[in-house]
């Protein structure tokens, strides 16, 4: 069970922006976690996407914390250049510890896309952020067609354990062009290929029910990785 609420985060530029929190209420489940979730470049937090992954992980016991971006907060399509997402990222990262328990024990970033590259980002820059680990969901390993403009330089340095979540129809980057970054990555880095999934996971064909079991998988599979990285 889980219950969702509205905070407001203060960012540096003076500004502010959205977050959700998706607070799991089943004690028998929680896992005592927080996991910082960051939406894609194309659609907000209140996507289909990211309330459906925050609301079904916090049913397993994750607290969940997504938040908007700040073109998005302000309805902008074009996202901020890195600097200011980076800041964002880390605001919202101070502002969850503040508030919310569970993300005092353990604390978890990533996301979506984007969301999950500048989550490696700012976890890359500042050994001294209070970061367990990090979920990627579709990491973009590189634009689609563009498989040498690569964005995998700065993942030796977050020196955190990492979830990669990858589809095998991914254009941004399969896990066969992943597999070979992680044997750099210290701590190792855990890699779950989604047969047939796309940059969202979404199969080839419609089927409800067979996409249904691909989703749960996946938020079954990032809520038992995260249990067993919380300290």
């Amino acid at each position: 069970m889980k219950s969702q609420s509205e905070l407001t985060i203060p960012l540096g530029t003076g500004a502010a922006t959205t977050a959700l929190v998706y607070r799991c209420t089943a004690d028998q489940r929680r896992a005592h976690a927080t996991l910082i979730l960051a939406h894609g470049a194309g659609a907000g937090q209140r996507s289909a996407f990211m309330v459906d992954f925050a609301t079904a992980l916090s049913d397993m016991g994750v607290d969940v914390v997504t938040f908007n971006f700040p073109y998005t907060e302000q309805r902008r399509k074009i996202p901020d250049r890195a600097p200011v997402l980076e800041s964002c990222y880390r605001d919202v990262i101070a502002a969850t510890r503040e508030q919310i328990d569970s993300a005092r024990r353990a604390l978890f970033a990533g996301g979506k896309s984007m969301g999950g590259r500048i989550a490696t980002q700012v976890a890359a820059a500042d050994a001294t952020l209070p970061i367990a680990g990090l979920v990627l969901l579709g990491y973009p390993l590189h634009p689609p067609g563009k498989t040498a403009d690569r964005r995998d330089r700065h993942l030796p340095s977050v020196r955190r354990p990492m979830l990669f979540v990858q589809g095998t129809r991914d254009a941004f980057g399969t896990p066969e062009e992943l597999s070979p970054i992680l044997p750099a990555l210290q701590p190792p880095a855990t890699l779950h290929a989604v047969p047939q999934g796309d940059h969202s996971f979404k199969l080839s064909r419609r089927d409800p029910a067979a996409q249904a079991a691909i989703y749960l998988a996946i938020q079954r599979t990032i809520v038992a990785w995260v249990r067993a990285q919380a300290p």
